[in-house]
């Protein structure tokens, strides 16, 4: 059993004396301890080697003490496993040096055997949750079917996706067979990491924003919805869409335990939007962690009290920084453990 179950509750809808905290990217760069590990090890020998994986998740509960564990891995596991060449450059990101461009390159791609090209992800699980020793949850998570699509068609990260935009409005068909892919994975590659030991999985959309409303219905929420309804009844699932407050009202409808929303959207709207009945979380803006530690606190008090309580997940709006001091992250997470004190 759980010592601190207050996460899960939060996602079932429960009532609770306060809401409980994490950050997205928690296990990262703002951390002495990630950084040592960081300057030894590349990127994917941490993602792909089960014990350092397992101990950058667990840094974060060490040094900061949230409410849950988020795995630490990439979303870019799931190309790769699908046979698209995926490396990370030094000051610079994701580089995927052969790029999709055509109908012939989707069919190149595969639904890959998921134990076989991501064991090591299972492995990384059953690790952590012996490390945790059943002090809080573990989040697992993949990126969004657009966004995996949006990396494996552009080559690289973008601030606008012009080129995977083109190629899914030039050609729809080449590009829903693509989607279609690796949602197939997603959905086969979340299942097993519940069967692994993770107690809830979030689906990070974070180039969902990038597309119109209408275009969001047909290249993003109908794949993020397919992989909702194969896993609710397996785990909690929590749906994060970077910039899309649009499609909240449709993702509200769905079996989602929650929605996490962006700094860009007010409580208010947030709540609104979505129907008033699920779990929100978020939305501190990233950046406001570099104010003074009693503005920090401030500010999340009055988060929870917009929020509300209840129903309520308190996070940031999108992943932590490298540049935010530890002690502002520990003050974010404290400023939510004093609530209501």
């Amino acid at each position: 059993m759980l010592k601190n179950d207050l996460f899960l509750k939060a996602l079932k809808g429960e009532t609770v004396q306060r809401p409980p905290v994490w950050m997205m990217r928690q296990a990262g760069r703002y951390l002495p301890e990630f950084i040592a590990l960081r300057d030894k090890y590349d990127f994917f020998t941490r993602c792909q080697t089960p014990e350092l994986a397992a101990e950058i998740t667990v840094q974060p509960i060490r040094r900061i003490a949230p409410d849950a564990a988020i795995l630490f891995s990439d979303i870019l596991v799931i190309p790769q496993a699908m046979g698209i060449e995926v490396l990370m450059k030094e000051n610079f990101g994701p580089f995927l040096p052969n790029p999709i461009r055509s109908l012939a390159d989707v069919h190149r791609v595969y639904v890959p055997d998921i134990q076989e090209s991501l064991g090591y992800v299972m492995d990384a699980i059953k690790l952590t949750k012996e490390m945790l020793n059943d002090e809080v949850p573990l989040i697992g998570f993949a990126g969004s079917p657009w966004t995996i699509f949006c990396y494996a068609v552009e080559g690289k990260g973008s601030k606008s996706f012009d080129t995977a935009k083109g190629f899914a409005f030039s050609n729809p068909a080449a590009a829903h067979t693509l989607l279609q892919k690796i949602t197939d994975t997603t959905i086969l590659y979340l299942k097993e990491k519940v069967k692994a030991g993770v107690d809830a999985v979030q689906i990070f959309d974070s180039w969902g924003g990038m597309l119109s409303p209408v275009d969001y219905q047909e290249f993003s929420w109908k794949y993020i919805n397919q992989i909702v309804e194969a896993l609710a009844d397996h785990a909690p699932v929590i749906v994060f869409g970077k910039g899309c407050w649009f499609a909240l009202g449709e993702m509200g409808k769905s079996r989602a335990s929650a929605l996490g929303v962006d700094w860009t959207c007010s409580p208010r709207n947030a709540r609104y939007l979505s129907g008033g009945n699920i779990t929100l979380q978020g939305n501190f803006d990233p950046s406001r962690l570099l104010s003074p530690i009693p503005t920090i606190k401030k500010m999340v008090h009055e988060m929870i009290d917009e929020f509300g309580k209840d129903k309520y997940i308190v996070n940031l709006g999108h992943g932590i920084l490298p540049n935010i001091p530890v002690d502002h992250a520990k003050a974010f997470i404290d400023a939510v453990k004093e609530y209501g004190n």
